[in-house]
């Protein structure tokens, strides 16, 4: 592993500070700052950019930041036992780092930048990353506060991010994705990267805002899908009944089959139903 800035190795600062990383707040550990400039740089030129990281933890996704030459970094960190080893990365970068101690799931994201362009980019905690980005996703104002999304999550959460109709991981999720960003997945990283070595593989995945999705409201839409998903194994006309209606009328306005299936409605037919269901046109 090679140094990208002279601060101490990621295993010195963790066992200095008695870093052990706790189950209960989702902590694995990534300790090879090459892996993490990768990261890092999946995001785009980081000259001069201002960044967003959530459970930055001892610092490895932070210093490459840094070290890449983000002007700017602000960290939000949950664990107060990891806030020493953060302002020993401030120290070191002055000026350059503000670290924020709370709730990811609580913070206020729009406000933090105070306007500035900004990107999110995050090793994030497997317990919150799908609340995370949804809430990202479904924000009423839209283009978004973020210029991108770069975060790494468990690879099965990856694959219903990025999934195409059709596919066994098609859901609510990759809905949602694929109707307000661009997304895919940059690479797999395996467990023996992290510390503790997690159960399964994580992949990063690089989201990029449509400047214009196709108009429906969030609410209704995310109303649509969770009727829709929350029996995806029945025909629309069965689970659609979830929106405490009779589904017919929207389903054959939409032009759809009502025999169909969840998995197989394109985002376009998703949203067609949404503006339906509305009190819109299709």
């Amino acid at each position: 592993m090679s140094a990208i800035d002279p601060l101490p190795p990621l295993r010195e600062v963790i066992a200095r500070h008695g870093l052990m990383a706790k189950k209960a707040l989702g902590q694995n550990f990534l300790l090879d700052l090459n892996l993490t400039s990768r990261i890092a740089r999946a995001s785009g030129p980081l000259e001069g950019a201002t960044v967003v990281e959530v459970g930055p933890g001892p610092g490895g996704l932070t210093r490459a930041l840094l070290a890449g030459g983000a002007g700017r970094v602000i960290a939000i960190e949950r664990d107060a036992r990891c806030l020493p080893a953060l302002a020993e990365i401030a120290a070191a970068y002055p000026g350059r780092l503000e670290v924020i101690e709370g709730d990811a799931l609580r913070v206020d994201f729009a406000a933090l930048t105070g306007g500035a362009p900004a990107r999110i980019v995050a090793n994030l905690p497997y317990n919150v990353g799908t609340n995370l980005l949804t809430g990202w996703l479904t924000g009423e104002a839209w283009p978004p506060w973020y210029q991108s999304l770069t975060l790494m999550f468990q690879k099965e959460v990856a694959q219903r991010i990025v999934a195409a109709p059709g596919s066994d991981a098609y859901g609510r999720l990759g809905v949602l994705a694929g109707w307000r960003t661009s997304a895919k997945m940059v690479f797999d990283v395996a467990p023996s990267a992290f510390v503790p070595p997690p159960k399964i593989t994580s992949t990063v995945v690089h989201l990029v805002p449509r400047a214009e999705p196709l108009p429906c409201s969030v609410k209704m839409l995310e109303r649509v899908t969770l009727a829709a998903f929350g029996q995806r194994r029945k025909m629309i006309r069965q689970s659609l009944k979830g929106l405490g209606r009779d589904p017919m009328p929207l389903i054959e306005a939409a032009g759809l089959d009502p025999t169909e299936r969840a998995e197989n409605l394109t985002i376009e037919d998703f949203c067609r139903l949404a503006r339906l269901a509305e009190g819109g046109e299709a």
